[in-house]
């Protein structure tokens, strides 16, 4: 199957689940056909619209870029093979009508080195998690662990400062970590 007609079948799925289920708005109001009823675009349809845009468009291999979206911000995490890709990437991001910004987290990662690369960021984030059940202070926190080449996000939610600080402290001791990014909010 060809990745246009794999495209072509991906956008009637989808367009048909918006159509049964509604978006979720900026602002928690009602939507239809991805806005709200004040005339703002959902999160929900801005993400559809740039997983969309990036299937449709070839100088991008979509398959490992997720897309996430919230209060207007677009979000692309994941690995590409290449510098322009990446920044193909976040040409057809930021040409979404309704975004407010665009945040380009992808990796460039080349193919072949692609798998040596997800072992080891599967068993970093693995490591980190197990670390991070261990610790007792980090227990009420709702923490979710992910990698790219070693650099550990976290995001989720931490009952404190205090608690947040531990948890970046704690993932920076797994080895093979080379750095951390602490998004959790409070």
């Amino acid at each position: 199957m060809t990745r246009g007609m794999m495209s072509a079948g991906l956008v009637l799925m989808l367009s048909l689940g918006l159509l049964a289920a509604p978006g979720f708005a900026v602002q928690g109001t009602v939507t239809t056909a991805g806005t709200t009823a004040t005339g703002e675009v959902t999160d929900s349809w801005l993400t559809l619209k740039t997983k969309l845009a990036l299937l449709g468009d070839e100088r991008v291999s979509s398959n490992d870029v997720s897309v996430k979206t919230a209060k207007g911000v677009i979000t692309l995490h994941g690995k590409v093979a290449s510098a322009e890709e990446k920044k193909a990437a976040e040409e057809i991001a930021l040409a979404i009508e309704g975004q407010k910004k665009v945040v380009n987290q992808l990796t460039v990662v080349p193919t072949a080195q692609r798998k040596m690369v997800d072992r080891q960021d599967d068993q970093i984030v693995t490591d980190v998690k197990k670390a991070i059940t261990k610790d007792a202070s980090l227990k009420k926190a709702d923490i979710d662990v992910r990698a790219e080449k070693g650099i550990v996000t976290l995001t989720g939610k931490a009952p404190s400062l205090a608690t947040s600080v531990r948890a970046s402290e704690t993932a920076r001791r797994v080895p093979g970590v080379r750095a951390v990014r602490n998004e959790l909010t409070l």
